[in-house]
């Protein structure tokens, strides 16, 4: 199993919840800072239990510093289908919503585009979770356009 879990940060605070996810032996590759409405993506891969999960990761993390609250708000997006595995370090990830009836279409279609590394589909706020590769932002543009 897979999921991930959309950190919002309190201003200035990222670089600490940073720090404290690194220090509770997540592996760099999986930490994403991004801009935007979510401060940094944990991926979590090889999930067995969903309790071990709520266990080992959910609490610890959304219980940061519990004396100086640096994190906001916390979503934790469960896998529903995996897309393609990738080991590149991706340029930013699209949280898409989408009909919920072409779920899997727009999956398919997401992971025909050479620039998208993958899209999983998720439960949640949002419906999928796509890593893609540019060079920069004026390629990014031109993806999403």
């Amino acid at each position: 199993m897979k999921a991930y879990m959309a950190l919002t940060c309190k201003v200035g605070a990222y670089n600490r919840v940073l720090d404290e996810l690194i220090k509770m032996n997540l592996s760099k590759k999986e930490i994403f800072l991004l801009f935007g409405p979510v401060d940094i993506l944990v991926q979590f891969r090889g999930i067995k239990k969903l309790n071990d999960f709520i266990k080992n990761w959910f609490n610890p993390i959304r219980m940061i510093t519990p004396q100086e609250p640096m994190i906001e708000k916390t979503q934790t997006l469960i896998v529903i289908s995996e897309g393609k595995k990738f080991n590149e370090e991706p340029y930013a990830f699209l949280l898409l919503n989408t009909q919920p009836r072409n779920l899997e279409k727009v999956q398919e279609a997401l992971q025909n585009i050479p620039e998208v590394l993958s899209a999983d589909t998720v439960f949640g706020p949002y419906d999928v979770i796509s890593a893609v590769r540019v060079r920069d932002k004026v390629e990014l543009q031109k993806l999403i356009a």
